[in-house]
C-alpha cells in the first residue's frame, strides 16, 4: 500500500533532504524511523521537494510503499488507528528537528512528487542588522543596506509566468529548466522582516534562492527593476545573481488536485516541459 506522509523539519543540522553516505539527512532520518516502527528495512521515500542543506520545511510531503500488514500492525493492542499510531510512534523515535504531522493511506494515483500542482516557499530577509532577533538567526538572513520593497516587487512581477529559468538554476544533464512561476511577491511584517513568497508548479536546483538573489540587488539600488528580467531572457547564469543563503528558505506548502485528478496530474508532470514557439 502507499502512504502519504506530511511532515516538517528544521534544516539547520541536516545536509539537505537526499540521503548521502556519511551525512545526516532528512530522508535517511525519516526512512530509518519508519523502518524502526514497521520492523522492516528502511523504505524508499519519494518527496515532493528535495531541499538543500540548511533549508527548512513546514509543509513537506512524501510517499512510501509498504506491506499493508505492517501498517495494520502499528496500533498493537491499543485502540488507535494505524494512522494515529504511526504519527505517535514516529514522534517517539525521531529527533526533535523533524516532526511528522500526518500519516494516511494515499488516494489512488497519488504521487508526492508528480501529482503536485505547486510548491510554495517563503524567504526571510532583514535589512536592519541592529533589529536582528537572535532567536530567529537560523531562519532569517541579514542584508546590510535598506531594501526598497516596491522595487523588489516590481522586479519580481516581471519573472512570473511560463519561462525558461536556466539563468536561475544549476543545470542538470537532461533536465528541463522550463517552469511556471505562479506567484512571486514581497511584504514587510510587523517586525520589519521582509517575507518573500515564491510559488511555482515545480522548481529546479537553486532556483528559489537565485530568484531572491536576483531582486536583492534591485532592492539595494544596484540594478534597475528590469535587470532580473534581462538576466532571465539571456538564459545564462549571471555573476550578479547571488545564490542566497539556505537558512532563510522554507518549504511552506505543497498543493495537490482533487483525488480523482491525481493520476492525470502525475502523468502530465512527467512530460518534459518546453516553451511554446515564439
Amino acid at each position: 500500500m502507499r502512504l502519504r506522509i506530511d511532515f516538517g523539519y528544521d534544516g539547520t543540522d541536516f545536509s539537505g533532504w537526499a540521503a548521502q553516505p556519511g551525512r545526516r539527512t532528512v530522508e535517511q532520518t525519516l526512512s530509518e524511523a519508519l523502518g524502526t516502527i514497521l520492523r522492516c528495512d528502511p523504505p524508499k521515500l519519494t518527496v515532493a521537494g528535495r531541499t538543500d542543506a540548511g533549508v527548512h520545511a513546514r509543509g513537506s510531503v512524501c510517499h512510501v510503499d509498504i506491506d499493508e500488514t505492517l501498517y495494520d500492525a502499528l496500533p498493537g493492542r491499543s485502540s488507535r488507528s494505524p494512522a494515529e499510531a504511526a504519527v505517535t510512534r514516529l514522534g517517539g523515535v525521531m529527533p526533535a528537528d523533524v516532526v511528522v504531522h500526518r500519516v494516511a493511506p494515499a488516494a489512488p494515483g497519488f504521487d508526492a512528487r508528480f501529482s503536485a500542482l505547486s510548491r510554495r516557499y517563503s524567504y526571510r530577509l532583514l535589512d536592519d542588522p541592529a533589529a536582528a532577533d537572535p532567536v530567529r538567526r537560523r531562519d532569517t538572513v541579514v542584508v546590510r543596506g535598506p531594501l526598497d520593497l516596491d522595487a523588489m516587487n516590481a522586479a519580481a512581477r516581471k519573472l512570473v509566468g511560463l519561462q525558461d529559468f536556466a539563468a536561475f538554476c544549476k543545470k542538470r544533464e537532461g533536465a528541463t529548466t522550463v517552469r511556471t512561476l505562479l506567484d512571486y511577491r514581497w511584504e514587510r511584517d510587523a517586525d520589519g522582516v521582509l517575507i518573500g513568497t515564491v510559488v511555482a508548479d515545480a522548481f529546479c536546483h537553486s532556483m528559489v534562492r537565485s530568484l531572491v538573489g536576483a531582486v536583492v540587488p534591485v532592492g539595494l539600488g544596484r540594478h534597475t527593476e528590469q535587470w532580473p528580467a534581462e538576466v532571465l531572457t539571456a538564459r545564462q547564469r549571471d555573476p550578479g545573481v547571488r545564490v542566497m543563503p539556505p537558512h532563510g528558505l522554507c518549504l511552506e506548502e505543497v498543493s495537490y488536485p482533487a483525488d480523482d485528478e491525481l493520476a492525470a496530474r502525475a502523468e502530465e508532470s512527467r512530460a518534459t516541459r518546453e516553451l511554446p514557439e515564439g
